[in-house]
């Protein structure tokens, strides 16, 4: 889909300029110039932001934060819940239309500029709402996933027990028949029974773990103390990792990034050992091929997609703003995007395998009857499966509840990164280490709300309200701004630039039409067909919409506030002159700044004469930035 070009082609106006002068330095406080013309950045000048070490540390890190619970509980709980096969091939199609060229994109807009998820947006000032609203959704999402990140801990810390706590019943649990997850077979002795059938996972989770079967009607209830010392701890955790900026976050990436890669793999061999497991593998695998017609299939595909790449988040363009210009993002994000497919295929596969082995056991065929998804298959159907587990159980436990931890803190890693990011960018005068006290004091105290007993609703709540639609809305908007009001043209100039990669002609058509389109279609069917989540009266869900509009309000009035400041003329004038990009846009270095400008003056210089040479190669004449 790209293709390397030679820096040195000749435009149809002329010869590439002689760059090759004898100037050490640059002048402006800019970066020196080599005598070949080559722009040395491993000397910046001043006020410019720190870099990732080496390339490998930006790869594992943005690997670190897209791989994440996404990928190993929330696709094969959409999976499930789309009929296994069903889902598939959704997925896989929305990935390569919708998944890839949004990361891609991302990439390109954040290194190019070197600017976080707010101030990205100077490439078209009216537009920086956009940034505004992703923060206040990341924020949300901050919370709730640190807080379910402590219920991965407090699951760790119980599997140290000699028998692992939810494997059999609690005596005191009489008002419902209460069979044990280690037994097999205890099902086949209690079906008669009037009382309510209930594995001891689940009522671990409910009752000993969050306390959620003890609430009346509304009742939120108070936060449980052991899962408030999990959720200190989540923090603390975190704090330190980030307190250092990348550099940090860059050296641990190395463990976050390929642990749970470890553990799946053992996981997997052993799950597809397992007696049924390949009935499961089968239902996971094979198509319904009338599914493809069913639209919420695909609105369910393209929120996984965006949920477990992490897109339109912030958090890849805050990532990428501190590579170094000339790093190969191309390669990273094909190797990225593969791998969370990968991944997310690989996490499909041994959850039904391993449910396959329990219709198995419990000698049934209809799925739906042995698992339930949603937050469930984490914390109460794998428990429940680890416990039917052999042999050692305890360290199946141990590694699984390890992983989610792993995988949680390095996808909230790469949240509050980008958060800290777009905060720096526009008072860069605060110091890193107070920012990220700041949030982390925040995240904490509003995290409390996510470990009462009524925990599930609340998730269930905030996330539809102030992530989801809020999410697809500034899709929308992002994809408008980046590749209409800037321009697709444009932004294959600019790789050129940067990479000397010619962009073929389907991203460009991806990025102009259908990724855009797919996108657009998939909000207005969520707006139409979505749920309201449930457990909550309609004044409740009033106060949900309100704080879906305090996330996409920033987008209009900001708009008008840039427009209001434009110098005096009609309205459409000041409108068009504030979504064109503000003069400093371009690479942060000054002399490689210096080479961009004079290389788009080049470009206007050849004039018609190469529009259809640009609109299919993006290129007149490149320069040498080896950076």
């Amino acid at each position: 889909m790209a293709g390397v070009v030679n820096r040195s082609f000749v435009a149809d106006d002329g010869p590439v300029p002689d760059n090759k002068t004898n100037t050490s330095t640059a002048t402006n406080g800019s970066a020196p110039v080599a005598a070949d013309g080559t722009v040395d950045t491993t000397s910046t000048g001043s006020g410019e932001r720190e870099k990732w070490d080496n390339g490998v540390e930006f790869l594992l890190s943005c690997i670190a934060m897209s791989v994440g619970l996404g990928n190993v509980w929330k696709f094969p709980s959409t999976a499930f819940r789309n009929g296994g096969g069903a889902f598939v091939i959704p997925y896989m199609i929305v990935l390569l239309i919708v998944g890839r060229p949004v990361y891609y994109l991302e990439m390109v807009m954040g290194q190019f500029s070197s600017r976080g998820s707010v101030k990205v947006y100077d490439v078209s000032p009216v537009m920086r709402g956009i940034g505004v609203g992703q923060m206040i959704a990341m924020s949300i999402v901050i919370s709730y996933y640190a807080a379910t990140i402590a219920v991965a801990i407090r699951y760790f810390a119980a599997s140290f027990s000699g028998e692992l706590p939810w494997a059999t019943c609690d005596p005191s649990w009489t008002d419902v028949n209460c069979i044990n997850s280690s037994d097999i077979t205890a099902k086949s002795s209690i079906i008669n029974s009037t009382l309510p059938v209930k594995t001891s996972a689940e009522l671990y989770y409910t009752r000993a773990v969050t306390g959620e079967d003890f609430l009346v009607g509304d009742e939120i209830g108070l936060p449980e103390w052991k899962l408030g010392l999990c959720l200190l701890f989540i923090w603390v955790c975190m704090t330190f990792m980030l307190i250092k900026g990348i550099k940090g976050s860059g050296k641990i990436s190395y463990f976050l990034a390929l642990f749970p890669y470890v553990v799946m793999l053992f996981f997997a061999i052993y799950a597809f050992t397992l007696e049924g497991a390949m009935d499961g593998l089968l239902y996971f695998i094979k198509p319904e091929w009338d599914q493809l017609l069913n639209p919420t299939v695909w609105k369910e595909a393209v929120s996984q997609c965006f949920f477990s790449l992490s897109i339109c988040f912030g958090g890849v363009i805050a990532y990428s703003s501190f590579n170094n210009f000339s790093n190969n993002i191309y390669r990273d994000a094909m190797i990225i995007s593969w791998l969370d497919t990968f991944t997310s295929l690989l996490s499909g596969a041994i959850v039904f395998a391993i449910i396959g082995h329990l219709g198995f056991i419990t000698n049934e065929t209809d799925y739906a009857k042995v698992v339930y998804p949603g937050s469930g298959l984490t914390f109460i159907t794998y428990p429940d499966a680890i416990a039917k587990f052999e042999h050692v159980p305890n360290l199946f436990a141990l590694l699984f509840f390890f992983m989610l931890f792993v995988l949680g803190i390095g996808s909230n890693t790469g949240i509050i990164t980008s958060v800290v990011t777009a905060i720096r960018d526009e008072f860069p005068q605060l110091q890193n280490w107070k920012v990220v006290l700041t949030i982390s004091v925040l995240g904490f105290s509003t995290g409390f709300l996510f470990i009462t007993p009524a925990s599930s609703r609340l998730i269930d709540y905030v996330d539809y309200y102030g992530v989801t639609y809020v999410t697809l809305t500034l899709a929308v908007a992002e994809l408008f701004c980046f590749c209409w009001m800037y321009g697709v043209d444009r932004i294959c100039r600019d790789i050129e630039f940067m990479l000397a990669i010619q962009t073929s002609i389907l991203w460009r058509v991806c990025w102009k039409y259908i990724t855009p389109t797919v996108i657009l279609l998939i909000l207005i069917i969520t707006f139409i067909t979505g749920g309201k989540p449930a457990g909550f009266a309609d004044e409740y869900h009033a106060l949900g919409w309100c704080i879906y509009a305090l996330a996409v309000l920033p987008l209009p009035l900001w708009g008008m506030y840039v427009v209001a400041r434009q110098p005096k003329g009609t309205i459409w004038k000041k409108l068009v002159s504030a979504s064109q990009p503000l003069p400093e846009w371009g690479p942060e270095n000054l002399a490689l700044k210096k080479k961009y400008d004079d290389y788009i003056d080049d470009i206007r210089c050849a004039g018609s004469r190469n529009v259809i040479q640009r609109f299919f190669t993006g290129r007149v004449k490149t320069y040498s930035v080896n950076v």
